[in-house]
């Protein structure tokens, strides 16, 4: 589990490539303290699990699944990337719960400044617009951002210089491609409530509450 609080900057050593998969080496040092294998570091929103220790960063595995969900696939020797170990006990929270495990991909449309903030507007399949709701949190590349604005295929944030300062949206440009992860809280309650079962037993349950409703 994650916060969406980037923790470095990282880089694109080496990509080898399989048939469907690939093999990352990222340069870190910050993260790099405490790491050690079968840990998991979220890489631009990503979940991977670190398999070898490099002397300046790591080596995760990228499979097949992955790279259909998401951007990694896109990424080029000397990408710069989003890190962020996965979060302990005694840490602060600071942004939200992310999983790490990516929704989809979103494009960016608009990038404009504004004053000392700067918008990004980007583009996402009905599937993961409808679980934002406006001042909601959602990961876009693994970085926890509350959504500002809301339309039927777009959503913006408003990002501060800090955030682009420490993060790969500062490195971003209009038409590249981002990881969108919805908040998990929003999307174990569709389910719930969308479930057949459930449905028959809110159904049950709401007609109870009117009857019960009349004799007051």
């Amino acid at each position: 589990m994650f916060t969406g609080i980037i923790e470095e900057l990282g880089k694109i050593n080496r990509i080898i490539k399989g048939s469907k998969s690939e093999v990352l080496e990222i340069e870190a040092n910050y993260i790099m303290d405490d790491v050690k294998i079968g840990d998991s570091i979220a890489v631009n929103g990503v979940c991977l699990t670190v398999t070898e220790i490099l002397s300046k960063g790591f080596k995760a595995d990228v499979m097949a699944e992955t790279m259909r969900k998401s951007s990694l696939g896109s990424l080029k020797v000397n990408s710069t990337v989003n890190l962020e170990r996965a979060m302990s006990v005694s840490s602060r929270f600071g942004g939200h719960i992310v999983s790490g495990h990516i929704d989809g991909t979103g494009t960016i449309t608009s990038i404009v400044r504004e004053d000392n903030a700067v918008w990004f507007t980007i583009c996402a399949d009905k599937s993961i617009i409808d679980f934002i709701v406006m001042k909601g949190s959602i990961a876009v590349d693994g970085i926890s951002l509350t959504v500002a604005d809301l339309n039927k295929d777009s959503f913006k944030v408003s990002i501060i210089p800090h955030t682009l300062d420490k993060t790969v949206l500062g490195v971003k440009k209009k038409g590249d491609i981002v990881n969108l992860e919805n908040d998990i809280i929003g999307k174990y309650i569709h389910r719930f409530l969308t479930n057949e079962e459930n449905k028959e037993k809110n159904q049950k349950n709401d007609a109870s509450l009117m009857e019960a409703l009349k004799y007051f």
